[in-house]
């Protein structure tokens, strides 16, 4: 594969909401499949992939959409990342699966092990997945969500710890350690609403981040510090050497480290230098315990009685986790998904270097079909 690598460095400089483009599902679903095809990825893997991107900008979750394109593409060229790439397990039990990325797309790999995690639950009650060789997967809701649109409970964490080196403080610590080390569940509630918790066990993802530089807009107080430590709202003082903070002070962080401790079943942890880290994946086929059917009509009623509860002054309503999801999925697939300029026009110098069109003509009737809303 041989192409140029894309700017991810620019930053929206003004002070007032920055110009968008309005995109349908089945677009942007095109322009990502085609530009992953362009640089070396298989129709099948770049589908797959593209088709997660933008779910989770649906979703309502855009750290983790289209604006991850460039750095995938440069994750590429510096050899970082193989398009064509095929996931290969490497060991198993009747409950366990040890799969290899082999440095693929991380968000493949995670689609594959999930399927296969689901086929041995059913039969086995449960299955515990670990990854290894496996770049960033995504939003995680993603998969947690697979699992439970299959009937079952799904728990996905991705963590990663090195005492003075990482994205995310430890609680009460001068200095990064962590990642983000993020952390989903998924239950089924046999509607087109599963319950659906996903977040990182930082103050935010380092996605948000990025779309609130792109937007030019400030963070709240208490998300990042600068690099000597003073807490900050500029998103540009992250990327100059700050720190995000864990969520919940020590619960969080305590939480983050449980991350590590899961993604080290692979293996994968360096005694010498004190690393630990992975992604994990556990299914509980919920059959295996009591009638499904039954169970989603408690869930259900469950979580209908907790919307019940009267708002509190400022809120128009209570929701439960995948509310926000839900309402954002089905509010894009007809309004369409907005993306900042900033990182149109990265998408556009990337998609130009690979001779990729970004116009609608190049709309495939598969695309048209996969986000049909009738």
């Amino acid at each position: 594969m041989a192409h140029d690598g894309c700017d991810l460095d620019r930053q929206w400089a003004g002070s007032y909401s920055p110009p968008m483009h309005r995109f349908t599902a089945s677009h942007l679903h095109s322009i990502t499949r085609r530009t992953f095809s362009a640089a070396g990825a298989t129709h099948a893997i770049a589908d797959e992939v593209a088709g997660i991107l933008v779910g989770a900008n649906l979703a309502g979750h855009d750290s983790h959409g289209v604006l991850r394109i460039p750095e995938y593409l440069r994750q590429a060229e510096r050899g970082n990342l193989k398009m064509d790439a095929e996931p290969a397990v490497l060991a198993e039990t009747a409950t366990t699966l040890l799969i290899d990325g082999d440095d693929g797309f991380g968000h493949y790999t995670a689609r594959r092990a999930m399927a296969l995690a689901i086929d041995k639950a059913r039969g086995a009650a449960v299955c515990c997945a670990s990854l290894v060789r496996t770049g960033h997967i995504g939003r995680l809701g993603e998969y947690a969500e697979q699992a439970a649109r299959a009937g079952c409970i799904g728990i996905v964490t991705v963590g990663w710890g090195q005492t003075g080196s990482g994205s995310t403080t430890p609680y009460g610590g001068a200095r990064g350690a962590f990642g983000t080390n993020p952390i989903a569940f998924g239950v089924p509630t046999g509607d087109d609403a599963p319950f659906v918790v996903d977040y990182a066990t930082s103050m935010v993802a380092e996605g948000k981040l990025r779309v609130a530089r792109s937007k030019g807009e400030d963070l709240p107080d208490g998300y990042i510090v600068d690099r000597n430590g003073v807490p900050s709202v500029k998103p540009g003082d992250f990327y100059d050497g700050g720190f995000l903070l864990p969520f919940g002070n020590h619960k969080g962080y305590a939480l983050s480290m449980l991350t590590c401790l899961l993604g080290g079943l692979s293996g994968r942890f360096d005694v010498e230098r004190g690393t630990m880290g992975g992604a994990y994946l556990q299914v509980i086929d919920v059959a295996a315990f009591t009638p499904l059917k039954s169970y989603q009509q408690g869930v259900r009623a469950f979580l209908d009685g907790i919307r019940r509860t009267p708002p509190a002054p400022g809120f128009d309503a209570v929701l439960v986790p995948g509310d926000f999801e839900h309402r954002s999925r089905a509010q894009r697939l007809v309004d369409g998904v907005e993306v900042p300029n900033t990182i149109y026009r990265q998408i556009e110098e990337c998609a130009g270097k690979l001779d990729v069109p970004l116009g609608e003509d190049a709309i495939s009737a598969s695309d048209l079909e996969r986000y049909a809303t009738e």
